[in-house]
């Protein structure tokens, strides 16, 4: 577990992870109700976080994938870097292609300053092989961070 902490935590921090290959991208998480979708690879591992959101305007986040240097570890970070969003989440599904989880949290809110995260109740979000999502009359709409860590298969010789 300490070992898969740490690699959820060289994901959210770029630069903290020397040798191991990692990718950060800001996109919009725009209301409205509609479904939208954005996604980043490194080489055949790939990311996708899927939602629909309601109320206020654009929100600024940032998703990081990374791969970890003996690349047996694959993770995926998904958040909004000023700590709460105040859209209001219908639904939504952080999926992993090319590995199988490890380790997946969704928090309502994203550390910031002296704040800390704060993790979703367990009963709000369901965590598969391949993806983490809402629990679909459970979820109570918020969402700040997901953090997933995948594990790579292992090309035996």
């Amino acid at each position: 577990a300490a070992l898969l902490c740490l690699a959820a935590r060289a994901a959210a921090e770029p630069g903290t992870a020397p040798g191991a290959a990692q990718s950060t991208a800001e996109f919009d998480v725009r209301p409205g109700g509609e479904v939208h979708s954005f996604s980043r690879s490194l080489g055949d591992l790939a990311c996708t976080f899927t939602y629909s959101a309601q109320g206020g305007t654009n929100e600024q986040w940032q998703m990081n994938v990374g791969v970890s240097e003996d690349n047996g570890l694959f993770s995926c970070s998904i958040w909004r870097p000023q700590g709460k969003s105040y859209l209001f989440f219908t639904q939504f599904k952080a999926e992993v292609k090319g590995a199988k989880i490890e380790h997946a949290m969704a928090y309502s809110q994203a550390a910031v300053g002296a704040q800390s995260d704060i993790p979703l109740k367990q009963e709000e979000f369901e965590i598969t092989e391949t993806a983490v999502s809402h629990r679909e009359g459970k979820f109570r709409f918020e969402l700040s961070k997901l953090v997933i860590v995948a594990k790579t298969p292992r090309d035996e010789l």
